[in-house]
């Protein structure tokens, strides 16, 4: 495997860690409709701000989010509107198929 189809892979697991959690996918879900600010995320997710800023900073080290300052205010958006793609590919049809797999997969032991 070439140096830079492994960096791809790598770089591309890195984005699936980041959308593995659910909190960083409601996260992304609330951003849909627009920048907001964390005081605005926080109510919404009904957690700590501390544990929102960590979901936070994951997805904006990961490229998914970005930040800019208004003020004392810290705004969140997302930067490339296909990652609702991605997520919106995991349909209930997909879902519906992996979990018959999975539970196949364990009557064949």
């Amino acid at each position: 495997m070439s140096a830079g189809i492994e960096n791809q892979n790598r770089f591309k697991s890195t984005v699936f860690y980041a959308l593995s959690d659910p909190i960083r996918l409601e996260i992304i879900m609330y951003l849909r409709h627009g920048e907001k600010c964390v005081c605005e995320i926080v109510p919404h997710l009904n957690l700590i701000q501390p544990l929102v800023s960590r979901h936070l900073r994951i997805l904006k080290e990961t490229g998914i989010v970005r930040c800019r300052k208004d003020g004392t205010k810290r705004m969140y958006s997302i930067v490339d509107p296909r990652i609702h793609k991605i997520i919106d590919d995991l349909t209930p049809e997909l879902v519906s198929t992996l979990t018959k797999e999975i539970l196949d997969q364990m009557t064949c032991r």
